[in-house]
């Protein structure tokens, strides 16, 4: 196949990335059983895979392919990296999508002259891990840093120079010291677990070797076992125990001395705080990551090499965080979750569960990569009851996204209740609504609080849709023909045009008339080649510094399904 073997280009990455994507979804609930560090909130194997979704969709966008294509034409290895790493940045989840996306920087570096090789492949593993040692506010041994600086190291000593067999060297040497993490962290020994975002890393790395032409290696199945009070280096490998697994439990680091205060403790941290920061320069990013580090712990500050850096902290005075970055420039995309696991948690499954209605394979995969459950396509009131009733939780909280009406929900609402659930629908008329509410979620907060802070973020985001009149019909704007583009702001029509595209132009600058900072379009199936371009540039030019997010939903009635928050 063009691309494999000693030589990997643009479209080959693409590939790749597309790979990853389907690894990390075979193992997702496997990284998500072993994380125990920083925060046994099981949600590693999430969070890489969201994030590893945003840079493929980059790298698709960049190379025009989806994942049928096996055409190689395409932009050069360097531009499809590129758009990966700064993809990744600006959608990373927690602080394993961070480092990811350092990864994925250093590849960007290492492929400037041409595609990757054995050489610029081992160039790339030793940029990514210095660039992650830099990022991390205080390293620990034992996770993804220590299993990435083991793997560009092993790649260094391969003998070979071909990219297949520098990649299974650099795998093999991320197995190895993956098996070790347990002696290295003391949490993982106790808790009878190898590191979880480690356990990801590995999935990206073995599939590279596969990518390249290799064989896909075969790993054991890291699970939990028995505490290995000997610190034995293969803790977490499946079959070499026969014991009860450990129960998840939430790991707190103690409290710290104050820097100012060598007397005082730090309160445990109880927020995690994430945001996007813009108009900044290396010096005040550093000056950040200082700062985030006398507040809490976990701290990671790092740069898409591009003008934007992503900043992360698990620390017990959320605003102050807030503070500290608005102090070094733009804030966009803050996201803060408690970190709190519940008690429940550790006898077995969620207590609660999020239930999604939608339709397109795109969608469908936005909302099960977040963890909902979803329920595809057109449903009735008896189907849909069904589907919460199937659920195992105590709590489900349903994310309706227009599908059936409010009196229909509310039956449904009243039917799922007993004596063991409770059921809340959400305010959510439209998906692009569901998956702002869904961004907000956080399992540790009390159903209430957590209703209130989805229910809040569905609120506020302005929700429109580009459509084709299938026939001649009168609107409150005047009478369309068949095949008019329609726009509409909820379900108002308030724009008729027979130019497609203009209806779609003038239906953003209705919208974003009355303000907005980041703008979200999912994009249909019958969607125009060309149209998800055409609309983000229109957007960047007539409304500087609003931020566009593009995501292929592949619903089959709107062609774009427009948010604006």
């Amino acid at each position: 196949m063009p691309g494999e073997g000693d030589v990997f280009d643009g479209a080959a990455l693409t590939r790749w990335g597309q790979r990853c994507l389907e690894g990390l979804e075979r193992h997702r609930d496997e990284i998500n059983a072993l994380n125990v560090f920083p925060v046994a909130d099981a949600d590693t194997g999430n969070n890489l895979l969201t994030t590893m979704r945003a840079a493929v969709r980059a790298a698709e966008a960049e190379t025009g392919q989806e994942r049928s294509t096996t055409d190689s034409a395409g932009p050069s290895a360097h531009s499809v990296a590129v758009a990966m790493a700064r993809a990744a940045t600006v959608g990373a989840r927690g602080n394993s999508g961070i480092i990811l996306s350092q990864v994925l920087r250093g590849m960007g570096e290492a492929v400037t002259a041409g595609p990757l090789t054995a050489e610029s492949l081992r160039h790339a593993l030793r940029r990514a891990a210095v660039l992650v040692r830099e990022a991390l506010s205080s390293p620990v041994e034992g996770t993804m840093l220590t299993i990435l600086d083991r793997a560009a190291e092993h790649a260094a000593d391969c003998a070979e120079d071909s990219l297949p067999a520098v990649a299974l060297a650099a795998a093999d040497g991320a197995a190895k010291a993956l098996g070790e993490t347990p002696t290295l962290l003391g949490v993982l020994r106790e808790a009878g677990v190898v590191d979880a975002g480690a356990r990801g890393l590995l999935v990206l790395l073995d599939e590279l070797v596969a990518a390249t032409g290799g064989r896909m290696p075969v790993r054991p199945a890291y699970v939990r076992r028995p505490p290995d009070r000997g610190g034995s280096a293969d803790a977490g490998a499946a079959g070499r125990s026969s014991g009860p697994a450990v129960a998840n439990r939430a790991v707190r680091p103690a409290a710290r001395p104050a820097a100012d205060d060598p007397g005082a403790a730090v309160p445990v941290p109880q927020y995690e705080v994430m945001y996007l920061l813009t108009r900044t320069d290396e010096r005040r990013a550093g000056r950040l990551r200082e700062a985030l580090a006398g507040l809490g712990d976990s701290v990671v500050v790092v740069g898409d090499g591009g003008g934007a850096w992503s900043a992360h902290v698990h620390c017990a005075d959320a605003g102050a965080a807030v503070e500290a970055g608005l102090a070094a420039g733009a804030l966009s995309r803050i996201r803060i979750e408690t970190l709190a696991v519940s008690a429940h948690a550790s006898a077995g499954p969620a207590d609660r569960g999020i239930l999604a209605v939608t339709s397109g394979s795109g969608a469908v995969r936005l909302f099960e990569d977040a963890g909902a459950t979803v329920l595809e396509g057109e449903v009735t009131a008896e189907q849909l009851l069904a589907a919460i009733r199937a659920l195992p939780h105590r709590e489900v909280l349903v994310l309706p996204n227009g599908a059936l009406p409010a009196h229909e929900l509310v039956a449904v609402s009243v039917a799922a209740r007993d004596g063991h659930r409770d059921v809340l629908m959400l305010p959510c008329a439209s998906t692009v609504q569901g998956l702002a509410a869904l961004a907000m979620h956080d399992a540790g907060r009390s159903a209430a609080d957590d209703v209130f802070a989805m229910s809040e973020a569905a609120a506020v985001t302005r929700w429109g849709a580009l459509r084709v009149a299938a026939e001649r019909a009168l609107t409150i704007v005047g009478t369309c023909e068949a095949g008019d583009g329609l726009g509409l702001v909820g379900h108002d029509v308030v724009v008729i045009d027979p130019d497609v595209r203009s209806a779609a132009r003038t239906l953003l600058d209705r919208m974003l008339g009355l303000g907005g900072e980041l703008v979200t379009m999912l994009l249909g199936a019958p969607a125009p080649a060309g149209l998800a371009e055409e609309l983000t540039e229109h957007i960047t030019a007539g409304f500087p510094g609003v931020e566009v997010v593009v995501y292929p939903g592949g619903q089959a009635g709107d062609l774009v399904q427009i948010g604006v928050e």
